[in-house]
């Protein structure tokens, strides 16, 4: 009999509500609240979940020297994080992005790319900000990158700079690009006036295949000589796109922007969730890099549209742009396009924004690859 009430004391020792504390309860509560969010309201589910249900996953509490967390080396969920700890899942998600991303509405204006450059206005905001909240200059400048609200190009930054805040760093962007239509569209209305926000843009033109061929070539020549640290990410990039504009691998292309894109992003969605453990996760610091990653946003969405407003007193009448495209300078693709083409349909239903807003939104994406090379070319 005593044995086997050793057995059952013993077996109770190993089950998850005899080492639960507080703090799991807590984590396991906000990865179900990621997952209702992204099922009720349809925000990013293809990110929200994974990483909802990571949390879930990283917060089962267990007892130590099981050799199955994914801080446990060895163990098949730290295997997989390595992707993530060495930087290696966010080059592939930008292959993807790059295979699925059309250049036009950037070579036909390409004006437009220095509104994606001034949205980046949020990254160093951002950076500066952390550092007069106390944070090292590594850690500051991988906090900053939330501005751009690009979660891979999060994840890679903080794989080099500040692998300890990687969780919160890459929950805090991903959670904010979900949340774009929500922060975005209050700022894009106090910011304009009723007269800009009705602006209609001529029509870009009509770009050639040969044009869509030579662009991610000089496109990647031109950024990788001036960042060569931002290689890995613009590399995938600029070889995504050719192998969409290209017209000969076609079954590349598809491999790149399907499959291979959706399988990095459930690894990715899932460790960085995994890795938010209560013990590692609900800390001070956490707390403030939200914070700061808000701000981020809040800046480099508030400088793309002052940018517009600025750009327009230098630009003939019917040649000035409408301020509701300058939110679309953050690198959430394409969601902070939408939302200048849902918010500019507010006010006059024919006047189509999307096409002029995703010229800033894929500059976006390339310039905060570059704030990411430039700052771990300093940081580093």
């Amino acid at each position: 009999m005593d044995q086997i009430i050793s057995s059952l004391v013993q077996f109770w020792q190993y089950t998850g509500f005899a080492n639960v504390a507080w703090q799991n309860i807590a984590m396991i509560i906000i990865g179900i609240a990621f997952i209702s969010v992204a099922i009720i309201k349809d925000w990013e589910p293809l990110l929200l979940i994974p990483i909802g249900f990571g949390m879930i996953v990283g917060n089962i509490p267990m007892f130590p020297g099981m050799n199955i967390g994914i801080y446990e080396n060895g163990s098949v969920l730290n295997i997989l994080y390595q992707g993530v700890r060495q930087g290696w899942y966010p080059p592939l998600i930008f292959l993807g992005i790059g295979a699925m991303t059309d250049f036009s509405a950037l070579i036909s204006q390409p004006r437009l790319i220095l509104i994606g450059a001034a949205a980046q206005m949020g990254i160093f905001g951002a950076y500066l900000l952390a550092l007069l909240a106390g944070f090292a200059p590594n850690e500051a400048g991988a906090i900053g990158i939330i501005g751009g609200a690009d979660g891979p190009t999060a994840i890679f930054l903080s794989s080099k700079l500040a692998p300890d805040l990687m969780g919160a760093i890459a929950v805090s962007a991903y959670s904010y690009m979900a949340l774009v239509p929500v922060i975005q569209r209050p700022i894009m209305l106090l910011l304009t006036s009723k007269k800009e926000r009705l602006i209609r843009m001529p029509a870009p033109r009509q770009v050639s295949q040969k044009e869509k061929i030579i662009f991610p070539i000089v496109g990647f020549l031109t950024t990788a000589f001036l960042v060569p640290s931002g290689l890995p990410l613009l590399g995938m990039l600029f070889f995504g796109n050719l192998l969409k504009e290209s017209g000969v691998t076609r079954r590349l292309a598809e491999t790149a922007r399907g499959p291979l894109v959706d399988v990095v992003t459930i690894l990715i969605g899932l460790t960085v969730g995994a890795s938010t453990q209560a013990d590692k996760f609900l800390t001070g610091k956490s707390i403030l890099i939200f914070g700061l990653g808000l701000l981020s946003f809040i800046i480099a969405t508030t400088v793309g549209v002052c940018f517009v407003k600025f750009f327009n007193l230098f630009l003939k009448q019917g040649r000035k742009i409408n301020p509701l495209i300058g939110n679309a300078g953050v690198s959430a693709v394409p969601d902070s396009a939408r939302v200048s083409e849902v918010v500019g349909r507010e006010f006059d239903r024919n006047n189509h924004l999307l096409m002029h807003a995703m010229g800033p939104n894929v500059a976006g994406v390339i310039g905060s690859a570059v704030a990411a090379g430039i700052l771990l070319s300093f940081l580093s």
